[in-house]
């Protein structure tokens, strides 16, 4: 939906189909990929929401990409329903931005950090996930991925957040 304020910016005729060539050329030239994570966090057993992917080692924080269309708050609802049957009671507070150099040159992931939430169900496994469950965090499971380590150091202990994932 556009406002008053914002046509008055929009670009009709020519130059909006110039404006519009060109970021096409940018999008080709230059493609960006752009995903979530959630750190989801139940205060009353102080315990973490991680998953373990069925495609690659360790447990991680739920979350993907960014779909065409879809805000990254839409994308963190999103995955963290599919990967976790979580659905969020507030919205989730973003934390940081990192660039994730170990999956592109071009890779971006936003991380948000959710304590106001619902699990109608804990989540069997399916092809995409083989295991998902709270962990308290003292006793996080073997194999958590160090950017997972990482990030709850940066929510939870004196880290300051790495702008690399």
């Amino acid at each position: 939906m556009t406002t008053d304020a914002e046509a008055a910016f929009r670009q009709t005729g020519w130059a909006g189909l110039r404006a519009r060539l060109f970021h096409l050329y940018f999008v080709l030239r230059r493609p960006m990929t752009l995903g979530v994570r959630g750190l989801v966090h139940d205060g009353a057993t102080n315990s973490v929401f991680l998953i373990r992917h069925t495609y690659v080692p360790g447990w991680q924080l739920p979350g993907g990409g960014v779909e065409v269309g879809e805000t990254l708050a839409e994308a963190l609802a999103r995955e963290l329903a599919e990967e976790g049957n979580i659905a969020l009671a507030t919205p989730p507070v973003l934390k940081s931005m990192h660039f994730n150099r170990r999956s592109s040159r071009r890779d971006h992931v936003g991380f948000y950090f959710i304590e106001q939430f619902s699990q109608a169900t804990p989540k069997p496994p399916d092809h995409e996930i083989a295991e998902a469950g709270f962990f308290p965090l003292d006793r996080l499971p073997e194999g958590t991925t160090p950017a997972t380590l990482r990030r709850i150091a940066e929510v939870f202990g004196d880290e300051p957040a790495s702008p690399y994932w």
